[in-house]
């Protein structure tokens, strides 16, 4: 197939490049088996938990761990063994990010020891993941022991239910990096991505449901919906989208007695919101456990 640089490719050509190419064919199948694996994950149960009782607290009030239900694309209110998700390692990585910055070790790794530092920054990540990842099942676990079945003793439950959340968390951590390494695209990204939009076709036939059945308020509601929805998307891309070009001047050269001046102006883009999504993922985190821990 030849693509012409000033088009983009037409979706046929993309398709026949897909089938043509037996490596580009090889990483969209383990991005999709993965991104498959990870949902699987969500439905397998976790043992010794009244799951009845558990779905009556989040219908009554559990608004923050419907929040990152969001996130975990339906493993918190499913109990699953992928509760947890991606959000360890992500957090973990906005952690060492912000680490960084304040201590000289890893920024010194990070900026002078260059393939090889990463690599170690990327250890230093998996651990923090972990770590975190095995404190906030603790707290999920302490959460969750009220919902224990009767006859387990609550040091088993807090335990095998960290262990089975832990695991979980670092699976998906595996795959994701598999994602990126062998995959298509950015593996903490895409599992994201996935659980986000899980929850939009149940969302969306419960609100053509409601438009079908309700009144002309609900269907005037769910329009003004979808106008706030639409725009919210455009703020958002151009949000993210934005950045300010700073001007980078070249220096003069001087050819015998004439100064020539650079002919081509550049400029560094820097972009308005470099961090993504991620600082709301984390300080939600937060909120979780700062919630929780309360008396």
């Amino acid at each position: 197939m030849f693509v012409n640089k000033s088009r983009n490719p037409s979706a046929s050509e993309i398709l026949s490049q897909l089938f043509l190419n037996k490596e580009l064919r090889s990483r969209v199948l383990t991005t999709l088996g993965l991104l498959l694996l990870v949902r699987l994950g969500i439905y397998i149960p976790m043992p010794g938990i009244d799951r009845v009782a558990f779905k009556s607290f989040i219908d009554q009030g559990g608004q923050l761990i419907g929040f990152l239900d969001i996130f975990t694309g339906g493993g918190i209110s499913t109990l699953g063994i992928f509760a947890l998700g991606i959000l360890p390692f992500i957090n973990a990585s906005i952690i060492i990010q912000l680490l960084t910055a304040s201590l000289p070790v890893l920024e010194d790794l990070q900026k002078n020891e260059g393939e090889a530092g990463r690599r170690k920054i990327a250890q230093i990540t998996r651990y923090v993941a972990l770590g975190w990842g095995f404190l906030q099942s603790i707290i999920f676990s302490l959460i969750l022991r009220q919902y224990a079945i009767q006859g387990i003793s609550e040091t088993t439950f807090v335990l095998q239910t960290s262990i089975a959340l832990v695991t979980g968390s670092m699976l998906v951590m595996w795959f994701s990096e598999i994602i990126t390494e062998k995959g298509i695209g950015q593996g903490a990204s895409l599992v994201i991505f996935l659980n986000i939009v899980s929850s939009l076709p149940k969302a969306l036939s419960s609100t053509i449901e409601k438009a079908q059945t309700g009144d002309r308020g609900d269907v005037l509601g769910i329009a003004v919906l979808l106008g706030v929805f639409l725009l919210t998307i455009v703020g958002i891309i151009f949000v993210q989208e934005g950045a300010r070009r700073i001007p980078i001047v070249s220096a003069k050269r001087q050819i015998g007695n004439s100064t020539l001046l650079p002919t081509r102006q550049s400029y560094l883009p820097l972009k308005l919101n470099a961090g993504g999504v991620m600082p709301i993922i984390f300080a939600s985190a937060l909120i979780f456990l700062i919630e929780k821990a309360r008396p």
